[in-house]
């Protein structure tokens, strides 16, 4: 376990997966990243790469060649190696290896930091091409947020508020994890909802057509908020267990297959193509105030 710090804030990070484990606001003594109680969900804060979602049978088709590939990717139960670490900022890589090849059939390297500014957590990620053909890939991150803030609030007492007004539709997927054609609107020329226990009873809110960038927790009861900036991300999904007290803030750039549609890698939704030895370079960060 790694721990990096300020004036404001402690994080505490892992190698498995390159996740977070805590977030803690030291003025306020407040705990706002999910504990991973496997009750509800056992994790806190997973790296997407290189997949977001599911894939139709489980599998990657690359050039005609299926390979499996599990739910998000394999990022999030991999072990990184610790690159570089300071008082406040710390980086990790993952390096193609003989696993990863039987599974994705690339030479990459995948580095993910942490850096602490002031009241905000910066998360990045870059992706090098080691190969020699293009490399083509999803990224993304699914950090939990406890909901409430304090004991002696209730999840209901809560509400996200978007940057924008918005107009904005839900993309529904299936119980497969697949997306099945419907929607929904969610926001009507407004820019925040309530959060309510039952509300995620359909799985995830994806949304793919947003002008927002900025997502906020906000109460009821006080002026404390958690905000997710994501200028570098296309794609926004929300997600918890029914009556589970955290709410996931996904920024994606792709998403999960469509049902009936099985694709080529190279022809998936919001797919990054990257060229022999360029560089993908993205970042969104969580400010706590």
């Amino acid at each position: 376990m790694h721990q990096i710090e300020n004036d404001f804030l402690r994080v505490k990070l892992r190698e498995y997966g390159a996740e977070l484990t805590s977030v803690y606001n030291k003025k306020t003594n407040i705990e706002h990243l999910w504990n991973a109680d496997e009750k509800f969900w056992g994790w806190h804060a997973p790296v997407l790469f290189p997949v977001i979602g599911r894939c139709i049978d489980d599998e990657l088709v690359v050039d005609g060649i299926k390979h499996p590939m599990e739910k998000h990717g394999f990022a999030r139960k991999s072990t990184f190696r610790l690159m570089e670490r300071s008082d406040s900022k710390i980086v990790f890589a993952l390096t193609s290896n003989e696993a990863t090849l039987k599974v994705y059939p690339y030479q990459f390297e995948f580095l993910v930091a942490y850096h602490l500014d002031g009241h905000q957590l910066i998360c990045s990620y870059e992706v090098i091409n080691r190969d020699n053909k293009p490399l083509f890939f999803q990224l993304g991150g699914h950090p939990a947020f406890v909901v409430p803030f304090l004991s002696n609030e209730d999840y209901e007492d809560y509400y996200i508020e978007l940057e924008n007004t918005e107009d904005a539709e839900r993309h529904h997927i299936n119980a497969e994890g697949f997306f099945d054609g419907r929607r929904s609107l969610v926001l009507d020329n407004s820019n925040c909802f309530q959060l309510e226990k039952d509300m995620f009873n359909d799985d995830a809110f994806i949304f793919k057509d947003i002008r927002s960038r900025t997502v906020t927790i906000r109460s009821a009861n006080h002026a404390h908020y958690l905000s997710v900036h994501f200028s570098d991300f296309n794609y926004l999904g929300l997600w918890a267990k029914v009556n589970a007290p955290y709410l996931c803030i996904e920024p994606w750039i792709g998403c999960a297959d469509t049902e009936g549609e099985k694709v080529e890698l190279s022809a998936k939704e919001r797919i990054v193509a990257l060229e022999p030895n360029e560089e993908f370079n993205a970042f969104y960060s969580i400010e706590i105030g």
